[in-house]
């Protein structure tokens, strides 16, 4: 099974903790929701938050 960066991150917005992705999706480590964190920031550097 798949899961996307998006996913991840809406999960994450939902307010689903780091232990409850990781429980449900039991092939996926920290260091993975951390990369798909990492993802996001890199992809909005030029967005400005005012």
């Amino acid at each position: 099974m798949r899961i996307t960066v998006y996913d991840i991150l809406d999960y994450l917005a939902s307010g689903m903790e780091y232990d409850e992705i990781l429980r449900d999706f039991p092939y996926l480590t920290k260091e993975d929701i951390l990369a798909s964190l990492a993802f996001a920031a890199d992809q909005n550097k030029s967005i400005l938050v005012a």
